[in-house]
């Protein structure tokens, strides 16, 4: 069981995917959705959201795809599920019941607060090198990091 959505574990599977592949050329949604047997369609409007929020680039042309829009290492896992969690709320959009909203969400909201500010301290560079050491990615793509 997680507490997080799925949308908001797989933004940061992409964002990783991402970190992991695009040292050479931007990440296309389609190979993305390939390697982790997902539908294309499935990530392109959160891809899309995480471009809007400056967590991802989009590059357009034939070889274009997705790049990291920031250093891994100034990218948090907190950022990228918030991206996720507000796109998931605008799609959902629906009123909740009152008992939900006054007494269950509050809890909620404290929790997934409390969950945030621990995911803040979390880099997606940590993930990168976790991945790595675990065989993930190419180890070529762990070579430098630009600095601005």
């Amino acid at each position: 069981m997680s507490l997080l959505p799925r949308s908001a574990r797989l933004a940061l599977m992409a964002a990783l995917d991402v970190a992991l592949h695009s040292r050479a050329r931007p990440v296309s949604s389609r190979a993305l959705a390939a390697r982790h047997e997902l539908p294309p369609r499935h990530l392109e409007s959160m891809l899309q959201a995480m471009v809007r929020a400056g967590i991802l680039k989009s590059v357009r042309g034939p070889s274009g795809g997705y790049e990291l829009a920031k250093e891994r290492r100034r990218l948090c896992v907190g950022e990228i599920v918030r991206v996720a969690l507000r796109a998931e709320e605008e799609a959902n959009g629906a009123e909740s019941p009152r008992l939900l909203s006054s007494v269950i969400d509050p809890v909620f909201a404290e929790a997934e607060r409390l969950a945030l500010a621990r995911l803040d301290e979390i880099t997606l560079d940590s993930l990168h090198a976790a991945a790595l050491v675990l065989g993930f990615g190419h180890e070529d793509a762990a070579e430098g990091d630009f600095d601005i």
